[in-house]
């Protein structure tokens, strides 16, 4: 087994090899004057089980073209497997054709990495489950609620009577069951309208009343975070006494950290599945890593067990 990982989020690659007790591998990485990428596989890797770690990050386009580069780089040095490790799938919010003449970016880019040579694809809590289906290669989707809800046990006192999930429009309905599973609480849901690609409006919370209660507000990324801080705010205008956040990907763009200081919000979770710059980790930020689950299993498939048994 050897493991590479391009320059989307190195960090994240040395952190599942100290897990995993192994050197990263050697890949030399750069730039045509003309902003080509240029890749050589330093070592030997014929024969080899290859896990590449690239999250498909901003800058999405460039980091996505560079896990396709590598991807055929391995499979021209004839390594036995290739498995395209993405923590964050980009290209993934236009996964269905819901008006006309729009793409469906999914279902493209999961051809592109079958199409490069990637045997297999590990990805973590994608945007909808059905891209999953999209790619014609097996494909191992991890959930990082159970390392966040972790955390929280960790960080917050939580009580069937005093707790509430709260999913931020119903696409997250099944996501905030599976932290209800395992930290108890009530459901609450948000009634989201979507004026435009950047727009949406807050319009009324069904289920679980917030008064005087502690809410988690879960969701699988935070991009400009308009969404989850209106959200936020209309559990403020309820009642809520406290309001957190419990999140996967924090990509954070377009003034997202700027609103989130400002936000009634006490506390924000987020893993490390892109890079976080320090300029990005305000106070209210608890950053939990995902580098033993996904180091679990990649030495799960690397053995060829069972990865659904981590989230039994």
């Amino acid at each position: 087994m050897k493991l590479f990982t391009g320059r989307a989020h190195p960090r994240l690659a040395k952190k599942i090899c100290e897990y995993l007790g192994l050197p990263l591998g050697r890949a030399i990485l750069g730039n045509f004057p003309d902003g080509e990428i240029s890749c050589k596989i330093d070592e030997d890797v014929r024969g080899r089980d290859v896990f590449i770690i690239q999250p498909t990050c901003p800058s999405v386009n460039e980091n996505l073209m560079e896990l396709l580069i590598l991807i055929d780089s391995f499979k021209r040095a004839s390594a036995d497997r290739i498995t395209a490790v993405i923590p964050y799938f980009g290209y993934a919010r236009q996964d269905r054709k819901d008006e006309g003449r729009v793409p469906i970016t999914a279902k493209l880019v999961a051809d592109m990495i079958t199409r490069a040579g990637a045997d297999r694809v590990l990805a973590m809590d994608l945007h909808t489950a059905q891209i999953q289906g999209f790619f014609d290669i097996p494909v191992d989707h991890l959930y990082a609620a159970p390392a966040i809800d972790e955390q929280l046990k960790n960080s917050l006192e939580l009580r069937d009577d005093d707790f509430v999930v709260v999913s931020p429009d119903e696409g997250s309905i099944k996501r905030a069951l599976e932290h209800i599973k395992r930290l108890g609480g009530r459901l609450a849901i948000i009634d989201k309208r979507r004026s435009s690609a950047e727009k949406t409006k807050q319009a009324h919370v069904i289920g679980q009343e917030v008064k005087d209660r502690l809410v988690l507000i879960c969701d699988d990324m935070i991009t400009t975070a308009g969404s989850i801080c209106g959200a936020a705010e209309m559990m403020k205008r309820s009642g809520a006494r406290e309001i957190h956040l419990a999140v996967t990907h924090g990509l954070f763009c377009a003034g997202a950290v700027e609103r989130l200081q400002k936000a009634p919000v006490d506390g924000l979770y987020v893993t490390d599945s892109v890079p976080m710059p320090e300029d990005q980790q305000i106070p209210k930020l608890h950053l939990v890593s995902v580098a033993p689950l996904l180091g679990e299993a990649v030495k799960r498939i690397h053995r060829n067990e069972s990865v659904s048994r981590l989230f039994v």
